[in-house]
This record gives C-alpha cells, sequence and structure tokens, in this order.
C-alpha cells in the first residue's frame, strides 16, 4: 500500500515570519498561530533559541513540531534540546574575518562582529550591536557594493572544508561544510511532501541548500508575501 504524502511546512524566520532582526506582526502573530494549530510547522534559522522566542514568541516556537536554531546545529522540541553541536571556529578562518573587519570601506563598526553559536558563526561587518539605521546604511551600500557575497566567495575559495553563506540583512553565517539548513532534510521522510519558505534561496544564501532538496522552494521577498502564500492555501484546503 502506497504511504499517504504528508504536507509538512518549514520556515525561515528572519525576513521570512518577521522582519530582519525584528518581532513578528500582531496580525501576522495570531493568523500564523492559527496555522500552527492545522498544519506541521518547523522552523529552520541562523539564529539561536533566544533571538528566535524574541521574534516569534514562546507561543509560536513551542507550537511548532521541532525548531532548527543555528542553521539546525541546535534543536529544540518545545523546550527540550534534541540536539547540539560544538563546533568552534578555526584560528586562521577568524583571522580571515577580522582582516576583512578592518579592510571593508564601510566606516560604521557597533561591536560584535563575530558572534559564536552552537555549531554555528555569524559574522558581520557593521556588527551585531547595530541599530535600525545603521543596518540601513550596510544594507544600501552591501546592495551596491555586494561586499558580503564578495566575502563568501573569498572565505570558501581559502577554507574549503568550511561554508559561509549570505544570511539576513547585514550578516554571513559559517559553519562547517554541510553543517547549513540542508542538515534537516535528515529528520524528514521521503514521502513528506515539504513546502519550504525563505528570503535568501539565491545561490551563497543561507536558505539555498534547503531549497534544492524540498518539493516546494518558495522564496519570498517578505512576511507579507509569506502571508499571502499562506492565505492562499488555506483557502484552498478549504475550497477543495
Amino acid at each position: 500500500m502506497k504511504k499517504e504524502k504528508i504536507n509538512k511546512f518549514v520556515f525561515d524566520v528572519d525576513g521570512t515570519l518577521t522582519p530582519s532582526r525584528g518581532k513578528i506582526d500582531e496580525n501576522f502573530s495570531k493568523f500564523f498561530f492559527d496555522f500552527c494549530t492545522l498544519n506541521k510547522v518547523y522552523l529552520v534559522t541562523g539564529s539561536d533559541r533566544a533571538k528566535t522566542i524574541e521574534q516569534v514568541g514562546n507561543v509560536i516556537y513551542g507550537m511548532c513540531k521541532r525548531v532548527y536554531n543555528c542553521s539546525g546545529n541546535d534543536v529544540y522540541e518545545g523546550s527540550t534540546n534534541i540536539r547540539t553541536t560544538d563546533w568552534t571556529l578555526p584560528a586562521l578562518a577568524r583571522t580571515f574575518l577580522i582582516n576583512c573587519e578592518y579592510e571593508s570601506p564601510f566606516t560604521i563598526r557597533t561591536g560584535n562582529h563575530i558572534e559564536e553559536r552552537p555549531g554555528l558563526v555569524n559574522f558581520s561587518i557593521v556588527g551585531r550591536n547595530a541599530n535600525l539605521e545603521e543596518r540601513a546604511r550596510y544594507v544600501a551600500y552591501d546592495t551596491f557594493e555586494n561586499e558580503r557575497k564578495t566575502i563568501v566567495t573569498a572565505f570558501n575559495t581559502m577554507f574549503p572544508d568550511l561554508q559561509a553563506t549570505v544570511g539576513g540583512e547585514t550578516g554571513i553565517d559559517i559553519a562547517p561544510k554541510g553543517a547549513d539548513k540542508s542538515q534537516i532534510i535528515t529528520d524528514f521522510d521521503k514521502n513528506d511532501h515539504i513546502y519550504f519558505f525563505g528570503d535568501a534561496m539565491f545561490e551563497g544564501g543561507n536558505d539555498y541548500s534547503l531549497s534544492k532538496l524540498v518539493s516546494h522552494a518558495k522564496p519570498v521577498i517578505s512576511w507579507k508575501q509569506t502571508w499571502e502564500y499562506l492565505t492562499w492555501f488555506q483557502e484552498q484546503r478549504i475550497a477543495n
């Protein structure tokens, strides 16, 4: 007897369910709460657990079947840690990033440029302490100069056992090769019908690798577009 395919929904967080580094919209949160009660929902994000809860709230975090923090290197079901990775950034790679920060023509520095998370490092020229105005200035600069993509290309050439990808609006995610979002696919059954929503599915983005492995990759440009997709899906299900 052929096994029935099960719909499962996997979401990036920054830029997909929330504004980048921001909290989920109150009205969208109510809609997404209802969506979680009716569907099997998973989150996969480069952020750590504390930041993800800050963005989506404890209730939605707990309603998800599983949350893959730090690109799947720190995994939770509710408050229970399923597994975590203890990888740390090699000294030579750290030196490379420090040099990139020093040599960047972008002049604003806010601190916390190399943020270490379980199994993952996030690197930012402007720094993780940047306020909204400072972040916006870096986004405008990077959009024109493609600085992050240039750093990613150089890093991946110099460190073939590691993998750097563009993540969020100002950062670069770095982990051992293969320890990116694509690693979560091993937790899903081959019969699962996976819908994956993310804002960085372009080559070099941190949603790219997973997008190539799922049934339906849905690139979005904002949480508003995600809401539109999900509203359409709910309406189609009711109609059928």
